[in-house]
């Protein structure tokens, strides 16, 4: 099964383009056909790693029952608890498809809404090949930013989220499948865990797989068709409110920290100041629209919108800290 899925994934770049371009018959430098393209590669690759990375996490939680994780995250002091949520979402390769579950395991884990937030943001804003690139372009200092900026976002708003008391704008399943969860440990035989895996996945994508077609037909619109001239024209003023309009670009932008790296780099090249990037590229991972309606399925729209408005205030206050520092 995983060999399959691994030619599977391998294979889409393939397909994709075969499929745009051949059968299609779109113009690869079109508009059109690039956001044609973007679709049809995307739609499945997030169905698999959502599909994936499901599955991956459903065996290991059978190892872990909520009274083990409660004792890693849970029971420490307020920012303690997010501290360690956040460094450990540097150190995990999760993006925006695992969030539902990632959100639903923690949730059931006894962890709080707070802490929970502070591993969600930290772990598809601060990426490990994102940090690598660059280090390579800009140096240590721009790369040690990031990361400290980074962490800083997701342990602050994390807090902020923890003290507004929100649990009860989480979906009600949610708390539901906590409840018929229990806590009582069990020793499972690998078939039982593969089976508690993959029902997990049945679950799981059929409740959101429609949400993550949407985001990304309306991700894939948006790549096609926004003009990178015009991104750089408005991030190269010196204007006071050029840092929140790269935010609010950078929300419906869909792409990941290492597809973005390139885009940095060359709006940075034609004058963009380089806060005002930085600020745009943590809006694009950290605030992904895509995620946004995957979490939908989880949240309601108070607790989405708190999240989107805390996040999107920290990353504007990092982007004028960093014009000013560099």
């Amino acid at each position: 099964m995983g060999l399959l899925w691994w030619i599977a994934y391998r294979s889409l770049p393939v397909v994709a383009n075969w499929f745009s371009f051949e059968v299609l018959r779109l113009d690869p430098a079109s508009r059109l056909g690039q956001s044609v393209a973007f679709f049809v590669y995307d739609v499945p690759k997030i169905l698999l790693l959502l599909g994936g990375m499901v599955f991956l996490i459903g065996i290991v939680r059978t190892f872990f029952s909520p009274e083990r994780t409660r004792a890693l995250l849970g029971g420490k002091r307020e920012g303690i608890g997010n501290v360690l949520a956040a460094m450990l979402g540097i150190v995990t390769p999760f993006c925006s498809c695992s969030a539902v579950p990632l959100f639903i395991g923690f949730v059931e884990s006894g962890i709080p809404l707070g802490v929970t937030f502070s591993f969600l943001i930290a772990a598809p804003t601060i990426n490990e090949v994102a940090l690598v690139l660059l280090f390579g372009l800009f140096g240590w200092k721009v790369a040690g930013l990031y990361v400290i900026s980074g962490l800083t976002i997701a342990v602050i708003a994390g807090m902020v989220i923890g003290r507004l008391r929100m649990e009860g704008f989480v979906e009600d399943f949610v708390w539901q499948m906590q409840l018929a969860e229990g806590g009582r440990e069990e020793q499972l035989t690998w078939p039982e865990r593969f089976h508690r895996a993959w029902s997990s996945v049945r679950e799981i994508v059929g409740k959101v797989w429609l949400y993550v077609v949407v985001g990304i037909a309306i991700g894939a619109a948006i790549h096609g068709y926004v003009p990178e001239r015009a991104l750089a024209g408005i991030m190269g003023k010196q204007a006071w409110w050029s840092v929140p309009a790269a935010v609010l670009l950078g929300i419906p932008l869909y792409s990941n920290a290492a597809g973005v790296i390139p885009v940095v780099s060359a709006l940075i090249e034609k004058g963009a100041s380089l806060g005002t990037v930085l600020a745009f590229m943590m809006s694009v991972v950290g605030l992904s629209l895509p995620e946004m309606v995957i979490l939908r399925r989880v949240l309601k729209p108070q607790l989405i919108g708190v999240f989107i408005g805390v996040i999107a205030v920290a990353i504007v206050l990092t982007g004028y800290l960093f014009n000013w520092v560099l």
